[in-house]
């Protein structure tokens, strides 16, 4: 376990308004920041004196700097109302907003860089929802519409990279996991904090993940963001960090060693239950979406039959309308949201993905051993038969063994 030392330094008289625990608790980590604490929380100060409109708190969380970022700590804490530090022994992010968050007596956690690289006018918005209570965390986002990014090439590609691969294996929603600038409400954070286990950069990636899973409301802010030039961040070393992050978290989610059914159930966000509709109205959105694949795989093999060949483009066009057609069934035909069983689902789904490429596959093969070089029209009715005969073993698949177990309980297929 690690141990902390702490050094909270009473805030003071703050004025009126500012009685009481704060609404607004932001937190900002720093590690041998001598040269920029004071000038950013000075500012920060400033800005939310005069145009926050709640009470607040900033707390210098000190990341067991080896400079004199902690004597400047004490003495902003001395000299400026509602600004409180913290001295931690050792290094991490992640360690730093755990020790603050999980004492804080606000009803709003946040914490955003040292840098302020985000422009100030996202605060309010970014914790508005929270505090009406209509969301549960909220992120400022570098990659959503209507942010204005100023970074190099490579720190753009890097985060783009990292967010895709976070939707690729964690199946995540969220547009932006790294962005130094989030808030949390105090009673989801006690509630998710003892399931994080990362204390530095992938801390933030696992508390979304996690509230994700649990089915939480995340609230995205597009933020306008200036790169710190002079930041410090072993960009490898971090890069390795989150890859074995995402293999911890994945295998944890997979084996159901996390707790989130207990989480769910405290925090109120119990999976959602609808009657599933009948078997007549499942056949028509079945059908509806069935046609609408259908022409998009025709689009897709007759795009790729020149240039891969029929087998490899039968394939991957089958392959990419699949997936589009499973998740489309999944939510709009058997009336399936949410994550849960997500993974299973998406595992018996390649299974019918198989069948459905033997059936087509086959048809080729059996086509292309009675004619050679038989006509573009000719092959293309030859997969629309094959089609439409694993498109009905898909819909008997799907109704009766992949979302069978997610009807409510009663209900007869």
């Amino acid at each position: 376990m690690t141990s902390t030392s702490l050094s909270l330094v009473d805030a003071g008289e703050p004025g009126d308004r500012r009685q009481g625990s704060p609404v607004l608790d932001l937190v900002v980590p720093v590690y041998n920041e001598e040269h920029d604490l004071e000038p950013c929380v000075r500012r920060l100060h400033s800005y939310l004196t005069e145009r926050f409109p709640y009470p607040f708190r900033i707390t210098i969380a000190d990341n067991a700097s080896t400079d004199a970022t902690e004597r400047i700590a004490r003495r902003l804490v001395q000299e400026l109302p509602a600004v409180t530090a913290i001295r931690l022994d050792q290094k991490g992010r992640g360690r730093a907003l755990q020790a603050v968050w999980s004492t804080s007596d606000a009803s709003i956690l946040a914490y955003m860089d040292v840098d302020l690289s985000t422009d100030l006018a996202a605060l309010l918005p970014l914790v508005a929802p929270l505090i009406s209570g209509h969301s549960d965390l909220a992120i400022g986002s570098r990659l959503s519409r209507g942010s204005r990014v100023i970074r190099g090439a490579k720190r753009e590609v890097i985060s783009r990279c990292y967010n895709v691969l976070l939707h690729g294996t964690l199946a995540v929603r969220f547009s932006d996991a790294q962005c130094g600038f989030k808030a949390i409400r105090q009673d989801v954070a006690r509630s998710l904090l003892p399931m994080v286990e990362d204390k530095e950069w992938f801390f933030d990636t696992e508390l979304l993940v996690l509230a994700e899973r649990t089915g939480l409301r995340i609230h995205e802010v597009p933020v306008d963001w200036v790169d710190d030039a002079d930041s410090r961040v072993d960009i490898v070393s971090t890069a390795v960090a989150d890859l074995r992050g995402i293999a911890r978290l994945a295998r944890s989610l997979s084996a159901g060693r996390l707790s989130l059914d207990t989480v769910r159930a405290r925090l109120g966000r119990l999976p959602l239950t609808a009657g599933r509709p009948r078997l007549l109205p499942q056949l028509v959105r079945f059908g509806c979406i069935g046609v609408v694949s259908t022409i998009a795989y025709l689009i897709l093999f007759v795009a790729l039959r020149g240039t891969l060949g029929a087998q490899p483009a039968n394939f991957l066009a089958l392959l990419l309308t699949a997936i589009g057609n499973t998740a489309a069934n999944r939510r709009l035909t058997f009336g399936v949201s949410g994550r849960q069983h997500a993974g299973r689902h998406q595992l018996q789904g390649l299974v019918a993905f198989g069948i459905c490429l033997a059936l087509t596959s086959g048809s080729l093969v059996a086509l292309h051993s009675a004619d050679r070089a038989p006509s573009g029209p000719t092959e293309l009715v030859v997969l629309v038969l094959s089609n439409l005969a694993a498109t009905a073993l898909r819909f008997v698949l799907l109704r009766s063994w992949v979302f069978r177990a997610s009807r409510p309980a009663g209900e007869q297929p």
